[in-house]
């Protein structure tokens, strides 16, 4: 019920940013409403996909991400009005994903600080020290996903979250999630076909 209600109040304020209402104490209303959904999701994200972040020399911890991307999304709502509660929060994972990839960009000249969950599609890479070109060009090929498939490869591949948290959060069936799911899957494979290790073992020979 209090998750329903949370939802309902934050669409209220997406509403009023179109309104004539101060955009300034809307935004920080909004974010105050969403602050718990915002550390879940940056939570996920942090420790499932970058985890050695957390560890020296950065130490990031969640609240830090989460002042980080905050300042990130008063920002981003001066200029962008998502007119619905699955549209803020596609921003939000967003800027969560820009913040993390912007850390671990300045880490990457510094061997072994850095450890992208790579594992994303088949591939025998390693990720036991800075983001590989084949990382990157992972990074590039989920955010070339179309809007709904990324989304959803998101919230499910990248932050960890089950598929009927996905489907609560996004306001569609568990069905649907596991539609766009399959198509990410299959448009991330087309991809990234030479990656699979069928395709690297005919290389070497």
């Amino acid at each position: 019920m209090d998750e329903q209600c949370t939802t309902i109040v934050i669409q209220r304020y997406l509403d009023s940013l179109g309104e004539g209402t101060p955009e300034e104490s809307v935004i920080h209303a909004l974010l105050d409403r969403a602050v718990r959904r915002l550390n879940f999701l940056s939570t996920k994200l942090l420790v499932r996909s970058y985890p050695r972040l957390t560890q020296p020399p950065l130490n990031l911890q969640t609240d830090e991400l989460l002042s980080s991307v905050t300042e990130r999304l008063i920002k981003a709502l001066r200029r962008a009005r998502p007119a619905t509660v699955r549209q803020f929060f596609a921003l939000a994972n967003q800027h969560i994903r820009w913040e993390l990839n912007d850390l671990a960009r300045r880490l990457d000249k510094e061997p072994g600080l850095i450890q992208l969950k790579e594992d994303l599609v088949s591939a025998s890479i390693s990720s036991d020290s800075c983001i590989s070109p084949t990382g990157h060009r992972m990074l590039a090929a989920i955010d070339a996903l179309p809007e709904n498939e990324r989304e959803v490869f998101d919230l499910v591949r990248v932050q960890g979250l089950t598929q009927p948290e996905a489907a609560e959060l996004l306001g569609v069936s568990v069905t649907t999630i596991k539609r766009r799911l399959n198509q990410s899957l299959r448009l991330l494979a087309e991809q990234l076909s030479d990656l699979r290790p069928d395709a690297m073992n005919r290389e070497a020979n």
